[in-house]
């Protein structure tokens, strides 16, 4: 991890580029270089925080900083009018996290130890809203298509807005389900992931503060350089948005996860990826519909290849789920799928 922190020079790198008419085909690669580490500290950070609050507002926190990287690169992304790679992005890290970032935990945990275990109870409940929540995102899309004739992009407000509301009060409710009415489902989970802090409080905030704005100010410049960059490296803005940016906003994460299954903490590592995909689907989409109000409304509208490819993987983690084990062959199989998907966005 310390060596990931060395991309914190391409932080000044990027801001003295932007102001001295660096290409944009780099700036895009500086500024995605420099996200990574500091999405990394907002992680590490909050994670600190989380020992000191205590398990009910550790998970509210870990639940609300734990995609904010991807959360401030959309928002950017939105204010600027790029529904169609905001809406990508939302879709390619639920996706990859699925996919990929599981499929690789399974992978190189599965190769070090032979079955892996994890909390199941825990895991089916997640597995469970994950399957709501594609529904919640399926409704505006399906009715969306039986219309040809309307914008993909900026009709059926209303409707959008009603289910993001409900998205978001589902997305509440389930911590008091998880730490008041049925908390007894949780306590393997949280019995293994109880660490002692690596660092004071207040450094910990302050940092959290500073990766925040550091990860806000680079959003501006990367957002900036998506579409030219697209165009020069003869990529489309679908792939760009379902590939490349959650990987640069998730990469973090990713390794956190894959390091943790390496460890045999393999409950660690499925929280992360199936915890992360059902933020991003309950919390993330619901807040920017909201806050797109503000600027041009936005509906939750996803293209037709771009639903079928998240309800897949959500499909997916509920069969890996129920059994509460797994093995490099499922990590496998999981990361064959997303390279084929991968691929199809890539001819897009």
């Amino acid at each position: 991890m310390k060596i990931l922190y060395i991309l914190l020079i391409f932080f000044p790198v990027s801001v003295i580029g932007a102001a001295m008419g660096m290409s944009e085909t780099m700036l895009f690669a500086c500024s995605a270089l420099a996200i990574v580490p500091l999405a990394g500290l907002m992680g590490k950070c909050t994670d600190v925080i989380s020992c000191y609050c205590g398990q009910r507002i550790g998970g509210l926190l870990n639940a609300t900083f734990g995609n904010a990287t991807e959360l401030i690169i959309a928002f950017v992304a939105m204010k600027e009018g790029l529904f169609d790679v905001v809406k990508a992005s939302l879709a390619g890290s639920v996706i990859g996290n699925i996919l990929l970032v599981l499929g690789m935990s399974m992978l190189c945990g599965g190769l070090k130890y032979k079955i892996q275990k994890f909390n199941r109870n825990s895991i089916n409940t997640t597995s469970s809203m994950l399957l709501f929540a594609v529904l919640g995102l399926s409704i505006p899309a399906i009715f969306m298509h039986t219309m040809p004739e309307r914008s993909l992009t900026t009709q059926f407000e209303g409707l959008s807005v009603i289910i993001a509301i409900l998205m978001l009060l589902v997305y509440f409710m389930q911590f008091v389900f998880a730490f008041v009415t049925h908390r007894y489902l949780y306590e393997e989970t949280i019995a293994a992931d109880d660490e002692n802090p690596t660092m004071k409080l207040s450094p910990a905030i302050g940092i959290l503060v500073a990766s925040t704005i550091g990860i806000a100010v680079l959003s501006e410049l990367f957002v900036g350089t998506v579409e030219p960059m697209a165009e020069s490296a003869g990529l489309s803005t679908a792939f760009v948005g379902i590939i490349l940016v959650p990987i640069i906003g998730n990469a973090a994460e990713h390794s956190s996860a894959i390091l943790m299954a390496m460890k045999n903490k393999m409950n660690a590592a499925v929280e992360i990826a199936l915890g992360s995909s059902l933020q991003i689907i309950l919390f993330v989409v619901p807040v920017l519909i909201l806050l797109s109000l503000c600027f041009t409304p936005m509906s939750i509208v996803f293209t037709p290849f771009e639903l079928v490819a998240v309800t897949a993987s959500v499909l997916i983690a509920n069969r890996v789920a129920p059994d509460g084990e797994s093995n490099w062959l499922e990590g496998l199989q999981l990361v064959t799928v997303y390279v084929m998907i991968g691929t199809a966005f890539f001819f897009v």
